[in-house]
């Protein structure tokens, strides 16, 4: 790094604003773009990033810098790069980017390396010395004789476990110049007692190959490469492709970052991958919100010292921080949970191609059921498109006949809990949340009333509480319900279910899969969080239990969104040798959404519903903006958002097509009233 005089930064305060510093000579040398520092700010020191080094400064009053954070820059300039990009585009203070980019325990620099001590000889031992100290002190002789066999040092703690032997022992050998204790990092890694079976190339059919040609030849000239759209149904080996990609960026001395929807999918992603990379243990390193602290800090740090060159997770692993970039792979790319829902309110897909294009490196997107923003790219040309075919068996069998043939069921249904809703039967008042527009679920396991959105919870009444009758009735159902009730007509089989409510344990979401996998559990019952990636051979038969839950959602994506989820659901079925088999329960059977997903027909399904949306003027053909006001009070929001609404249409050009204020679906939503203006305009107007 060039020494700075002066350097540019963004505190780690909400201030809008950057700030020049002076660097001290004895920090000059430390201190580059994308450092972490500490400076004084007003009356108190705070933590900043360096966006820029400067050999003069126009600040009037310009104080140095405190202290570097660290030995070296933690973002590139590339990254930082990016931060600016989502600050303009998503109307976000770069402060709030910064957020994103670090983890806080990164950012706050308050947990270090966990120190641990670790043993080995202090000089070669022969066996007359052993001897000689067992006639005096036959325990130090003892664990001499085990520290005399070491190749290199081991951890104290273990080998004193193994041994059976106290520290007192150890500290002995070392007073007598034997043994040597020394401090190193111990890393806290989150699979550290898994086992993971090594994993070689599978042979590649004719489609799947060609899709991998493309994306290797994108490899050897990234500068040209468009983004590739990977559309195969689920099944087809998509997931292979991934891995023979990543293989041929490794090799090319590149790294790659693998995007997966939820939390819930990387531990089987993270078993594939370190699998079929087994030959450098710490090859592929894990980036999400269940780890630890002390895991997230050593597993960022080793992509960011290079040690790891793969990183896996949920949206924010996009902000990975390895270096050589070569190849950005986003698995299901359609799904919603890419949306960050809080400010800076990025879409990690969009955030990944755009990397992509900063980086000058490859990105896939990967679906059974693209988007159709996703899709649209590709057939316009934007985007390249990579097909690859089905690779499903036929349908045969139900529930009874799997059990009797020791084959796995999947049973599918968006919605926990035990009954959806708690009604009067005299008066017909359900017991509704206080601070949303919904009613409140029943949870048998729990015996409570809650509301999913806000999580606030009640007792359940003995009698209804407007009518005073005892009359209550408990209608609907969700996975609890259909849990008990497969339990009670099959006795005889492991029915398990798999929702938010049954994985509340930090492991729960590993040892159901791992339990499943290994023929443990003869039916699985689940939410969404069974749909997507699983990949487990054994299942021959998939049940889709309602599959209209969000069909008739005001939102022009419902369809999209239940075509989507019903393929990805359908795909858990004949994954292995054997085919299988899939019913779907619908009071809207002929709805496109659910023909399209029963033939697998994802460019039929593309074509209706881009003719729907270009008859209505909705995205792709138009740009949308949903601007949301919220109050605690009614009044005040509905008259915040009308005149928002009259002010937004004397400034905007005539081009916008601004739609009234009015209540939004779901109108309260955690003790708040919330009123919708949508903004749309042609996005070609904005050329």
């Amino acid at each position: 790094m060039a020494k700075a005089n002066y350097i540019r930064v963004i505190i780690d305060r909400a201030i809008h604003r950057e700030l020049d510093y002076l660097v001290p000579e004895p920090l000059a040398e430390r201190v580059g773009v994308g450092s972490r520092v500490r400076v004084p700010f007003r009356d108190k020191s705070t933590l900043a990033t360096v966006v820029a080094a400067l050999d003069h400064s126009d600040a009037e009053s310009i104080r140095p810098i405190e202290a570097v954070i660290g030995e070296a820059p933690i973002l590139s300039e590339q990254l930082l790069e990016l931060a600016r990009w989502i600050s303009a585009y998503y109307c976000c203070p770069i402060e709030t980017v910064m957020r994103s980019l670090l983890p806080q325990v990164i950012r706050r620099a308050e947990v270090g390396w966990k120190k641990q001590l670790f043993v080995r000889p202090a000089r070669k031992i022969d066996n007359e010395e052993i001897e000689k100290l067992r006639k005096r002190a036959p325990r130090q002789a003892e664990l001499l004789e085990a520290i005399a066999q070491l190749e290199g040092a081991m951890r104290a703690a273990d080998l004193l476990r193994h041994t059976s032997l106290d520290n007192q022992t150890l500290r002995a050998l070392v007073r007598r110049g034997l043994a040597e204790l020394h401090e190193e990092a111990a890393l806290r890694d989150p699979h550290a007692d898994e086992q993971f079976i090594a994993t070689s190339n599978l042979v590649l059919n004719d489609e799947q190959s060609l899709a991998l040609k493309g994306i290797t030849q994108a490899l050897d000239s990234p500068e040209n490469a468009r983004p590739i759209l990977l559309h195969g149904v689920t099944g087809s080996g998509k997931t292979e492709i991934y891995l023979q990609a990543i293989r041929a960026a490794l090799e090319r001395g590149r790294s790659a970052i693998v995007l997966v929807p939820e939390i819930s999918l990387t531990p089987q992603t993270v078993e594939g991958f370190k699998g079929r990379f087994a030959e450098t243990q710490d090859a592929v390193a894990v980036l999400h919100s269940h780890l630890s602290e002390g895991e997230r800090h050593d597993e960022w740090h080793k992509i960011h010292s290079g040690r790891a060159r793969i990183a896996i997770g949920p949206r924010s692993a996009v902000f990975a921080p390895l270096k050589s970039l070569g190849l950005i792979v986003v698995d299901e790319e359609h799904e919603n949970t890419y949306k960050q829902e809080e400010a800076p309110r990025y879409h990690a897909r969009d955030v990944a191609v755009v990397r992509a294009k900063i980086e000058k490196c490859v990105v896939v997107l990967g679906s059974a059921t693209p988007s159709l923003e996703s899709y649209h790219n590709a057939t316009t040309g934007k985007y390249r498109l990579a097909a690859i075919a089905i690779l499903s068996g036929k349908l045969r069998g139900a529930i009874a006949d799997r059990l009797e043939k020791r084959e796995q069921t999947i049973l599918f249904l968006n919605r926990r809990g035990f009954s959806t809703s708690l009604l009067c039967s005299n008066c017909g008042e359900a017991r509704n949340c206080p601070n949303c527009s919904v009613a409140l679920t029943f949870h048998r396991h729990v015996a409570r009333l809650s509301c999913h959105l806000c999580g606030h919870t009640a007792a359940v009444p003995r009698k209804c509480p407007a009518c005073g009758k005892d009359a209550l009735i408990y209608a609907g159902f969700g996975t609890e319900k259909v849990e008990s009730t497969v339990a009670h007509i099959f006795p005889k089989a492991t029915v398990r279910r798999m929702d938010a409510d049954s994985m509340t344990r930090k492991e729960a979401y590993r040892e159901t899969l791992r339990s499943f996998r290994t023929g443990k559990i003869d039916i699985l019952v689940g939410t969404q969080m069974i749909a997507k990636g699983l990949h487990f051979p054994n299942v021959t038969l998939v049940g889709i239990i309602n599959a209209d839950l969000a069909l008739h959602l005001p939102d022009f994506r419902a369809g999209e969104r239940t075509f989507q989820l019903l393929t990805q659901v359908a795909g858990r079925a004949g994954r292995g040798e054997t085919p299988g088999e899939v019913f779907v329960q619908t009071y809207t059977p002929f709805s496109p959404s659910i023909q399209f997903a029963r033939h697998h027909d994802f460019a039929g399904y593309f074509q209706q519903e881009l003719e729907f949306r270009e008859r209505c003027d909705f995205p792709p053909f138009k740009h949308a903006i949903l601007i949301t006001v919220r109050s605690a009070h009614e009044g005040r929001a509905k008259l915040s958002a009308e005149t928002l609404k009259r002010r937004l249409k004397e400034a905007l050009p005539e081009e916008f097509i601004l739609g009234d204020s009015t209540p939004a679906p779901l109108e309260k939503l955690q003790g708040q009233f919330r009123f919708h203006i949508l903004l749309d305009v042609d996005p070609y107007q904005l050329l």
